[in-house]
C-alpha cells in the first residue's frame, strides 16, 4: 500500500477482514482514532488506520478483552517502554485460556458420556434431552 494512500470504512474493513459496524464501534470506544472526512463528509482512513486496526484484530482473535487490547494498544505506542506490562497481559490472558481448555474438557467429557448414554429410542427416552431440561420443581 501506498504511504499516501487513503480507504473508505469499506475498504479498511475488506483489508483486515472486519465488519464495516466494528470498525465504527472502534472508532466510538477510542481504540481506532476518528479518520479525518471528505467534503462530503465520508470518512478517509490513512495507512496508520490501516496498521492499527490490523494490530486490534490480531489480539481479539486471540481472545483478549477489548480493554487488554486497548492496555496493549496503549503499551505499544509508546516503544521505549518496558515489555513487562505486555508480558504481565499476556501471563493473564493464558490463564483465561487454560481455564477454558478445562472447561472444554470437562463439557466434552460429559457430552460423550450423554451421546454414550443414547439408546436411539425417542425423545421420551433421550437421555440428552433429559439431561439438558430444567429440573423439575
Amino acid at each position: 500500500m501506498a504511504g499516501d494512500r487513503r480507504l473508505t470504512i469499506g475498504g479498511l474493513a475488506e483489508a483486515t477482514a472486519t465488519k464495516v459496524e466494528t470498525v465504527r464501534y472502534y472508532e466510538r470506544t477510542g481504540l481506532l482514532p476518528t479518520p479525518a472526512r471528505t467534503s462530503h463528509n465520508y470518512r478517509v482512513y490513512s495507512p496508520q488506520h490501516l496498521k492499527r486496526l490490523s494490530f486490534i484484530r490480531r489480539p481479539r482473535d486471540l481472545g483478549f478483552s477489548i480493554e487488554q487490547v486497548r492496555t496493549l494498544l496503549d503499551l505499544a505506542d509508546d516503544r521505549n517502554r518496558s515489555c513487562a506490562a505486555v508480558d504481565a497481559i499476556a501471563r493473564e490472558h493464558l490463564i483465561e485460556v487454560e481455564r477454558k481448555i478445562t472447561d472444554l474438557i470437562a463439557l466434552r467429557r460429559e457430552l460423550d458420556g450423554l451421546i454414550g448414554q443414547c439408546q436411539r429410542g425417542t425423545i421420551a427416552e433421550c437421555r440428552i434431552v433429559e439431561a439438558l431440561s430444567p429440573a423439575e420443581t
